[in-house]
């Protein structure tokens, strides 16, 4: 008669669990990051960072998030990413985005009307806008065509 195989040692089932979660947590990041270069490259905006491009790349991602997982993570990622819009005028201008961004995706009923959501609110940005219900994006002399 053969024995029957012996299960993994502790340790390993361990670490293979905790493989398997930094693997779903990883995941996340790059379907949210797939998700916005896709619409992102064929929306043809100028200046891919500081300008209304940067905009649309941080707004859809906010709402992407809010959309998929909850408006507070999306607080919390501007805080720690962005130091809460404190600093310069680009990390205002994309905290600022990303609460106009992260309140379409929690409003949206569908995935395409959030993006159309979001598409709409870039394309009645402004320059230095303050209002916190418009996109904004830095004065022309300050992008820097870029992919981030």
């Amino acid at each position: 008669m053969s024995a029957a195989p012996a299960s993994p040692p502790r340790r390993r089932r361990w670490r293979l669990r905790a493989l398997a979660a930094l693997a779903l947590l990883a995941a996340y990041p790059a379907f949210v990051l797939s998700a916005v270069y896709a619409q992102w490259l064929g929306a043809n905006l100028p200046g891919g960072r500081n300008g209304p491009a940067d905009a649309y790349r941080h707004s859809l991602a906010s709402a992407i998030v809010a959309y998929t997982a909850s408006p507070r993570c999306v607080d919390w990622v501007t805080a720690v990413m962005e130091r809460g819009g404190e600093g310069n005028p680009s990390r205002a201008m994309d905290a600022h985005n990303n609460r106009i961004g992260a309140r379409l995706g929690a409003a949206a009923p569908t995935w395409t009307a959030m993006q159309r959501e979001v598409r709409a609110a870039v394309d009645h940005g402004a320059i230095d806008a303050r209002s916190p219900d418009q996109i904004t994006w830095r004065a022309p002399e300050t992008w820097q065509e870029r992919l981030y």
